[in-house]
């Protein structure tokens, strides 16, 4: 039995990651934190990492960028694996999460379902056969309305596998209000959309001389990320120090 802290517990996505570890038999929660307690939840809710003194196997965190710097320095000082979903980490963070993936087991993701990571792979050799031919290369995201951060950090995942296929040499651009020119060959253009519900849309676009190649994911529930958040887990529990990714739990 793998014993997990979920952190942001009462969020949509902590509510979520519960009912799906309830009826794992191979995974249980034992600790939350949140600054927020309906008192509904099965086990012990902490308001803060500080004040949370259960033992566990893993850290699952499902919460908000700016709590991230704690929460990596509690994993690092109780040598605590720890699960990283949150999105819309600054530069300064991400070097952060590197740091302490020198020191402890780290997993981070910016999409944690199966379907996604598999499309980040599959995105390599497209752009490596598109990409010379001409095709140019743009991402469209889909999200609900609360999202905070855009573009999603599943746009930027598939932006940069394309990009590392390319030798790193194309330019990410977010807006082309300001620009009156003809859109340069080595670009990625990444366009954000929020509105209602949506769970989350992906499409990554190809677009050459009478041809457009449109590779699609779309998440119609959030259990498809609670369900991959608790197999890293699984996978997490009791490695080495280092920086993983979905990647390695699927093989």
């Amino acid at each position: 039995m793998i014993r997990l802290i979920l952190h942001g517990c009462n969020g949509r996505m902590g509510k979520m990651i519960s009912g799906i570890a309830a009826a794992d038999p191979e995974v249980e929660i034992v600790a939350g934190v949140d600054t927020r307690d309906d008192g509904q939840n099965p086990y012990p809710v902490f308001g803060s990492l500080s004040d949370c003194n259960v033992e566990a196997d893993c850290l699952v965190d499902f919460s908000t960028a700016s709590a991230v710097d704690g929460l990596l320095d509690f994993c690092v000082e109780k040598g605590l694996p720890c699960v990283l979903c949150t999105t819309g980490l600054s530069p300064e963070q991400l070097a952060g999460v590197k740091k302490a993936a020198g020191k402890v087991a780290v997993l981070r993701s910016a999409n944690m379902s199966l379907g996604i990571n598999l499309l980040l792979k599959l995105l390599k050799e497209a752009a490596g056969v598109l990409a010379p031919a001409g095709f140019d290369v743009e991402i469209v995201e889909k999200h609900h309305k609360r999202k905070l951060d855009a573009p999603s950090g599943t746009a930027i995942a598939l932006a940069d596998s394309i990009n590392d296929a390319l030798g790193n040499e194309y330019e990410y651009v977010y807006d082309r209000s300001g620009r009156r020119q003809v859109r340069p060959g080595k670009e990625i253009g990444i366009s954000a959309v929020r509105g209602g519900t949506i769970v989350g849309e992906h499409d990554v676009i190809f677009a050459g001389e009478d041809e457009v190649i449109t590779f699609s994911h779309m998440a119609t529930s959030r259990a498809v990320f609670g369900k991959g958040a608790v197999e890293a887990a699984k996978f997490l529990a009791g490695k080495g120090a280092g920086l993983y990714d979905m990647g390695d739990v699927i093989g």
